[in-house]
């Protein structure tokens, strides 16, 4: 394709509106501003949802419901096959281990192991919570789980 070649896809950008050019284009004299009152000046803005004197459309809604996830807790998920792929036989495997390999972010996450997928080497996994499969998984491979307050 050579530069010359190129041309614009026709309606892709559409005419600017040229105002203030006479009354035969349609936008002549006030140009679309009024008359007088700071709209019609240079410099002026409206501010976002500003209605005038009507009462604003978020005040006009009703306020409804309750929105808890500010209070909710939130935690971090491992699942157990994940521990079964970075983990050793028979190593306990807490907080600032799961933080050392980088499955956790950080000592204030909370963590919750989940039991996706499969574990076949014996740990004993310390946490916050535990999926009941998760926990089946762990001692059923001969560990231990233990809930960290």
């Amino acid at each position: 394709m050579l530069s010359n070649e190129i041309t614009a896809i026709v309606g892709a950008s559409p005419k600017r509106k040229r105002i203030g050019r006479g009354k035969g284009s349609g936008h002549g004299k006030t140009s679309g501003r009024g008359h007088k009152g700071a709209g019609s000046r240079s410099g002026t803005s409206r501010r976002l949802l500003d209605e005038g004197g009507q009462m604003p459309l978020f005040r006009r809604l009703p306020k409804r419901g309750f929105n808890n996830a500010k209070f909710a807790i939130k935690y971090e998920i491992v699942n157990v096959s994940q521990l079964d792929r970075v983990f050793e036989d028979g190593q306990t495997v807490g907080i600032d281990e799961l933080i050392g390999v980088g499955l956790v972010a950080s000592r204030q996450s909370k963590v919750k192991i989940l039991g996706d997928g499969e574990l076949t080497k014996k740990l004993s996994v310390l946490a916050h919570k535990f999926s009941k499969s998760a926990e089946q998984k762990i001692v059923g491979c001969g560990g231990s789980t233990k809930v960290v307050a």
